[in-house]
């Protein structure tokens, strides 16, 4: 099989007229250029220069052979180009997987940093709830994962994944404006609350919450969208507590942090430890430039990897 280098080699020769030439263009000794044009004329069967007594001159299968290689080697400088691109990230692409909130509070200008960064990058997003989210990470189909866990209810994620705290929320208790309803959680014990889906985190979250204070929440009304959630409440059909991203000011609703030690969410990002892409370092820091300043339930976690 014929070597490229020596095809630059040959190239360089038959434009230079001279081994010594192209030995200093090249970087080689001359002896190293004419031992590659010798192994050249031996995989071609080729005769490519006639060895004079003050130089060489390449032979009409030389001149030949630099126009028929020509294309070849420029497809493969343009190879190395693309490899290039896609090791330092300016071509690769990116599988994002994200909860709901997130891709609505955080992910839209994350990734608007990330393609201004790289513009060719491709990057596909998936949504889910964060234990589907890290089974698709483990599997390989993800290359980061947002999710999220309660103080009040920690979870153990996956040996092998790295995990990069991004913010960390209060949790924000919530009721119609004008009610008289009490804004300390202990005074809510006879209310109707509004929460998500039965089993999940949040839903979990609230139970423990209203333990600690001494009574069950009765729950009247259950959704996982933030924006019902936040209409139900101010339409008075009861109060909820949502996490610092759930949260969107307005005239109907007054908000409350809830005081408690545990009463907060992080978010975080997960990747594998061998992930290799190489995007994933301006991801994670697109993701933290993404987080909402100036927002009083909001907070941005420290930068460092979590342990």
């Amino acid at each position: 099989m014929l070597k490229p280098q020596h095809l630059l080699t040959l190239r360089a020769v038959v434009r230079t007229g001279s081994f010594v030439v192209a030995s200093r263009e090249l970087g080689y000794t001359a002896s190293a250029i004419s031992q590659q044009i010798s192994a050249l004329e031996k995989d071609t069967g080729l005769v490519l220069f006639e060895r004079e007594a003050h130089g060489v001159r390449a032979t009409a299968a030389a001149h030949r052979l630099v126009d028929l290689s020509a294309p070849v080697l420029a497809a493969m400088d343009d190879l190395g180009h693309q490899v290039h691109q896609l090791a330092t990230g300016a071509t690769a692409g990116l599988r994002l997987g994200s909860f709901p909130t997130a891709s609505v509070r955080l992910v839209p200008s994350a990734l608007s940093a990330l393609t201004s960064a790289h513009p060719r990058a491709q990057v596909q997003l998936e949504e889910g709830e964060p234990e589907e989210l890290v089974a698709a990470l483990n599997a390989g189909d993800l290359d980061v994962a947002l999710v999220y866990e309660y103080g009040l209810n920690p979870r153990q994620w996956s040996d092998g994944l790295a995990r990069h705290e991004l913010v960390r929320e209060d949790l924000v208790l919530l009721r119609a404006r004008g009610s008289d309803l009490s804004s300390h959680l202990a005074g809510l014990s006879q209310a109707r609350w509004i929460t998500s889906r039965e089993g999940t985190a949040g839903a979990l979250s609230l139970a423990r919450l209203c333990a600690v204070a001494g009574f069950e929440a009765a729950v009247a009304f259950r959704s996982n969208n933030y924006d019902v959630v936040r209409e139900l409440v101010s339409a008075g059909l009861g109060v909820a507590i949502v996490p610092g991203l759930g949260h969107s000011p307005g005239d109907s609703v007054e908000a409350t942090r809830v005081a408690q030690r545990s009463a907060f969410r992080r978010v975080m990002a997960l990747h594998r430890d061998e992930n290799s892409n190489p995007l994933l370092g301006t991801m994670i820091r697109s993701l933290r430039s993404a987080v909402p300043a100036g927002e009083p339930y909001v907070h941005e976690a420290r930068d460092e990897q979590a342990e």
